[in-house]
């Protein structure tokens, strides 16, 4: 006999646990199945686990520029199979803070993966459960390629997997992943090459902020090479790899190859057709702006949708989602315009909004644009000199903004506030009519002409 519950989660990820939490809010029966830890990849494979790496990085980069104001530091090494320790330590504290929220909150947890068996009813472990709402937040995992040796490299899991620093790493990829691991690899010390399918990173970024961080990138050490087809990985005895491209580019002694080449749903492991519930050639699970899949009843939040795969966009998914389905609020949901993001490269991305491109593509003559590019006072006096670049989009006789884009130190905080108003609509003036805090990076955004 199958267990009934108002709604059930398939993921324990940020999406899953959100939408369940919500519902248990509204004194509903709900249950959350996950085969892995909770938190999903964000807690345990992504966000959480990047910015501790990202974190020591910029403390070794610090101590690198600390003879500049002065101090003298004698550095002694360091210890990376410590810096994995206490990263994991302090992932299985948020891990174990879930385990008893859940708890807490009367929510079931289901340790396993969870099939549909109708689009009322999933299996999980030999085990049917119903429920009267069901929300698939499974979200996704990372790709290799169909390349002669790619088992011989890992992926941004893999990653985080490793408990020695590698001396030579190879990065396949051109996308956030790709450009965060190279920076804190780099800074970290290791020797970073990052090879391009095409001629660019960060192609969908502003070409502002593209431009800059690859001159930055080649300024702290990281050979970046473009328009590079891969033939074969391989292994000699002693364990390093060897590299070779299509066009003759041979890389040999590599201690690591990393793939951050993208990421792919995993909803071909839910049984979906028994459901009847539609899915795009890539595996995305189609819904509307409601969250709603073909199936009534039936909801996708998160990665596996293919919309703003950001750990704070599925949660604000799944709570919209809960509020909507049991707290009286039937036209709540996201809106998906002007998300804001963070790249944590070296240095910080932060972006709003439309690019240039998409603006000028989109509104033609009536885009105005403000940009500037300087050298913060940080490193005013330091022998290396990192940028600061920003831009904001403009449109229209008031001047609208309608996309901030930052790069340089802070440039992840700073965003935050700035999302802020250009969410409620702010134009140029109104930044301009705003007093700037001095001296800050952040004032140029209000004094920019």
């Amino acid at each position: 006999m199958s267990k009934h519950f108002d709604l059930i989660a398939l993921g324990g990820g940020s999406g899953g646990l959100s939408v369940a939490e919500k519902a248990a809010s509204y004194g509903k029966k709900c249950a959350v199945v996950e085969p892995d830890r909770l938190g999903g990849t964000c807690v345990n494979r992504g966000c959480v686990p990047k910015k501790v790496m990202w974190n020591a990085a910029n403390i070794n980069h610090f101590m690198q520029i600390a003879s500049s104001y002065g101090f003298d530091i004698e550095k002694k090494g360091f210890d990376w199979t410590a810096l994995v320790s206490k990263r994991e330590e302090y992932i299985k504290n948020i891990n174990d803070w879930y385990i008893n929220y859940l708890a807490d909150s009367d929510i079931e947890h289901i340790s396993g993966v969870g099939k549909f068996i109708d689009k009322n009813t999933i299996e999980v472990n030999g085990e049917r459960y119903t429920a009267d709402h069901i929300v698939i937040s499974v979200g996704g995992e990372p790709t290799v390629p169909e390349v002669q040796g790619a088992e011989l490299g890992i992926t941004s899991d893999g990653f985080f997997e490793l408990t020695q620093q590698p001396k030579r790493v190879v990065i396949v990829g051109s996308g956030y992943i790709a450009v965060e691991i190279a920076g804190v690899l780099n800074t970290l010390g290791s020797e970073v090459t990052l090879l391009l399918r095409g001629q660019h990173i960060l192609g969908r970024f502003d070409a502002l902020i593209r431009e800059t961080l690859t001159e930055e990138m080649i300024n702290s050490g990281i050979n970046i090479l473009s328009c590079i087809s891969l033939d074969s990985i391989t292994k000699t005895d002693s364990g390093q790899l060897t590299i070779k491209g299509a066009k003759g580019h041979h890389i040999t002694d590599v201690d690591s190859l990393i793939w951050a080449i993208g990421r792919r749903p995993v909803s071909d492991k839910l049984n979906l057709s028994a459901a009847d519930i539609n899915v795009d050639k890539q595996g995305y699970i189609p819904t509307d702006e409601f969250q709603n899949t073909n199936q009534p009843g039936v909801y996708a939040i998160g990665d596996v949708t293919g919309q703003a795969a950001l750990t704070p966009v599925a949660i604000a998914a799944g709570r919209r989602l809960g509020d909507r389905l049991f707290g009286g609020q039937p036209d709540r949901k996201v809106d998906y315009s002007n998300i804001p993001s963070v790249v944590f490269s070296h240095p910080p991305i932060a972006t709003i909004g439309l690019t240039e491109g998409e603006a000028r593509k989109k509104h033609g003559d009536a885009v105005k644009i403000y940009q500037t590019r300087f050298t913060p006072m940080f490193y005013s006096l330091t022998e290396h000199d990192q940028k600061t670049a920003m831009k904001l989009v403009t449109v229209g006789a008031h001047e609208k903004i309608i996309g901030c884009h930052i790069i340089g130190q802070a440039a992840d905080e700073m965003m935050q506030g700035f999302a802020v108003a250009i969410k409620m609509g702010a134009t140029k003036k109104d930044f301009d009519d705003t007093i700037a805090i001095h001296p800050t990076s952040g004032e140029e955004l209000v004094t920019m002409r």
